[in-house]
């Protein structure tokens, strides 16, 4: 499996939107009335959630610079194949 770089901003931003559609399901259900303003006004705060979220990774990922170990094999290990130059 390939490797991949995190991004909790996202994850943030889909579990709002998971819940807006949870909540918009029960709504329309008629297991749950509320106003469509509130919608708006997760969705608005769900999203700056998100933003913050994502610039916070952004300064941590930037002020660890390059201290954080490759993920990439950028040395191959040592061959006992004889693929070496005999001496």
């Amino acid at each position: 499996m390939l490797r991949h770089e995190i991004r909790p901003g996202r994850a943030v931003a889909g579990l709002v939107m998971m819940g807006l559609a949870a909540g918009y399901g029960a709504d329309a259900a008629g297991l749950w009335h509320v106003p469509w303003v509130f919608f708006v006004a997760l969705f608005a705060g769900g999203l700056w959630i998100a933003v913050l979220t994502t610039w916070v990774a952004y300064r941590i990922r930037r002020r660890r610079g390059g201290r954080m170990p490759s993920t990439e094999n950028d040395v191959a290990p040592p061959s006992s194949s004889g693929s070496q130059a005999m001496r």
